[in-house]
């Protein structure tokens, strides 16, 4: 299991041996990713790059990685986990081939070379890689099914450049951090959010999540190895039950094999508290050390916390309570705000782009502190979205909405624009084709009624164009401080079993992941069990919103800032001097109102002086 960085590039009119300089300079970009090892290795017409986190066999999964079996000879850059490795491995060795190692890299490279590109279609776990087939003059790459490691490549001339974050390939003299009018609509009308595939910067892409592509000299090949299907669910409610109930439990022991410390991010809502409990069970029965937990809050919290309908409550009771009975060596986090807002850059710097304000920088300070007692985290992610427990699953509004239902006001959100940029962009409109494409990407079921129809758009956006920012932003923060979080609720296989349990079953009990709630039964407290949802906790500190409109009014007081031309400077100025409760619903998801959107804006006029970045 490596969790790293991946880099590299192809090109068949060049001798690629000659560029072990450049290609250095790719991969040092993500030695945050990987800071226990590097390695290199260069053929006439391929360059990979990897940084290491060790996770299992310290000595045997140095990478990139190569073998040559009956003269064909291959090589990997790999990031990520394989959960079937064992499996994979046994039926590999009644074939006749062998290991030289306990990794899932080489399980992974020899799978390729036994069963080809179809290999990715008996991978169980979290990937994205390259691997250069040095006999046959190809690349060949592929993401797993859900898209918790990132995969980002960009076609320049005769090269074709990859790499786990879009620093690597900004590294490459012939990748500029430039935008067009859709990079500007990504930042400006969907951000924080970003269409599947877009890489905002002119010319990058990203590979989707279940796809595979391959490049040779003839061209490159996208396809789709795995996709969502819509089928009627035929099993009453105790089997379903009995179904979560053992996938649930079945990847979470699966995602416990490491060779380094492992612990959990423990909120103390169902998601968390569920993963937690279960790795406690494991633990106790095979004889394991106490558990290590953690958590995070602010400073001034414990004062200023403020209940909404977002946020119904604070987390520090159920996280005590939670511990107290599992019996966990717990940690505590409190996050000063003054750090809180100086992390913003930190966290455009692990993201390569503005993101979700502090709700990132508070994630990559959070695993900051972890990583100095633990190496692999286990977290919650995913649930929200598999099972349904986003507020716009049942708020009248968000639900009939026709458009993303965590993208509110867009008509607010326009007014901060400059015209010249509405012009160009047309934010509300790009919204809404985008909004239109997913929809049209939904697998359908026939015979479905209006409401069950819409159940299934609501979770397909949640799981498709939602949850990839939380990805996104677990991955980057968490990798920035060399801490591997795993994410159980994300196993393929729960999230497809799920996708066809009808919404009478999956909100049964009448409560948001009333499904998920049933199949903890007798695993957790139930007043935990059954705590009405709660998001990851942000400040509601008002010194945070202080510093943050402190620095927005620096940046419009700034000729020099390459943020003023995109914005309306006088709404701006206006939404700074207000009061943060002039934005109390989320302009988007569940958490950022008036000091996300200012420290929004302050990310991206960081971002564009920090990158250099142009507009076409």
């Amino acid at each position: 299991m490596i969790m790293c960085g991946i880099t590299g590039f192809i090109d068949f009119e060049d001798d690629l041996t000659q560029k072990k300089p450049l290609l250095e300079k790719m991969t040092m970009t993500l030695s945050r990713r990987g800071p226990d090892d590097v390695g290199y290795r260069l053929f006439s017409h391929a360059a990979f790059g990897h940084r290491r986190l060790i996770v299992v066999d310290p000595a045997g999964g140095g990478q990139p990685m190569e073998r040559e079996i009956h003269g064909r000879k291959c090589c990997i850059t790999y990031n990520g986990e394989l959960y079937n490795t064992d499996e994979l491995r046994k039926e590999l060795l009644g074939m006749g081939y062998s290991f030289t190692s306990r990794s899932d890299t080489e399980v992974l490279l020899v799978s390729y070379i036994a069963w080809g590109e179809n290999c990715v279609d008996r991978l169980n776990g979290i990937f994205a890689f390259g691997i250069w087939d040095e006999a046959g003059q190809k690349l060949f790459m592929a993401r797993d099914r859900l898209g918790v490691k990132p995969l980002f490549y960009a076609k320049r001339g005769t090269s074709f450049i990859f790499g786990s974050e879009i620093k690597a390939l900004l590294a490459h003299p012939l990748v500029n951090p430039e935008l067009d009018a859709t990079g500007l609509a990504e930042i400006f009308a969907l951000g924080p959010a970003r269409t599947p595939g877009c890489g905002v910067f002119r010319g990058i892409e990203e590979l989707k999540p279940g796809y595979a592509l391959s490049h040779d000299s003839r061209g490159t090949r996208i396809r789709q190895y795995w996709a969502l299907e819509s089928r009627v669910h035929e099993d009453d409610i105790d089997a379903t039950v009995q179904k979560v109930s053992f996938l649930i439990k079945d990847t979470v022991k699966r995602q416990l094999v490491s060779d380094v410390p492992v612990c959990t991010l423990l909120s103390g809502g169902l998601d968390s508290s569920a993963v937690t409990a279960l790795v406690s069970d494991v633990y106790a029965s095979v004889g394991q050390k106490t558990l290590s937990t953690f958590s995070v809050d602010y400073a001034g919290n414990d004062i200023y916390f403020k209940a909404s309908e977002f946020q119904p409550n604070s987390d520090s009771y159920y996280v005590q309570k939670v511990s107290a009975c599992l019996h966990t060596d717990h940690h505590l986090v409190i996050i000063r705000n003054a750090d809180l807002a100086e992390a913003l850059d930190d966290a455009v710097m692990a993201r390569d782009l503005p993101g979700m304000a502090d709700v990132d920088s508070s994630l990559y300070l959070f695993c900051r502190e972890v990583k100095r007692e633990a190496t692999v985290a286990l977290s919650g992610e995913g649930a929200d979205e598999i099972f349904g427990g986003y507020p716009w699953f049942r708020r009248p509004d968000d639900f009939s909405s026709d458009t993303f239902p965590w993208t509110r006001m867009m008509q607010m959100r326009s007014k901060i624009l400059s015209p010249e940029l509405i012009d160009s962009i047309k934010p509300e409109e790009y919204v809404k084709n985008r909004y239109r494409e997913a929809l049209d990407e939904v697998p359908r079921l026939a015979g479905e009624n209006a409401f069950d129809r819409r159940i299934r758009e609501i979770t397909y956006l949640s799981i498709t164009r939602f949850m990839p920012t939380l990805l996104d932003r677990k991955d980057r923060m968490s990798m920035y401080t060399g801490l591997e979080v795993r994410v159980p609720y994300c196993d393929h296989r729960l999230v497809q079993y799920v996708w066809n349990i009808p919404w009478q079953m999956r909100s049964c009990g009448n409560m948001e992941k009333g499904l998920l709630r049933k199949a903890m039964e007798g695993i957790l407290p139930q007043d935990v069990l059954y705590r009405k949802k709660s998001p990851y906790p942000k400040t509601h500190n008002p010194e945070y919103l202080a510093i943050v409109r402190n620095r927005m009014l620096e940046i419009l007081n700034d000729p020099a800032s390459p943020l003023l031309p995109f914005i309306n400077k006088e709404a701006v100025n206006e939404l700074a001097a207000s009061d943060a409760s002039s934005l109390d619903i989320p302009w988007f998801g569940q958490l950022m109102t008036t000091p996300q959107l200012l420290a929004y804006l302050v990310q991206t006029d960081f971002w564009m002086r920090k990158y250099g970045v142009t507009v076409a």
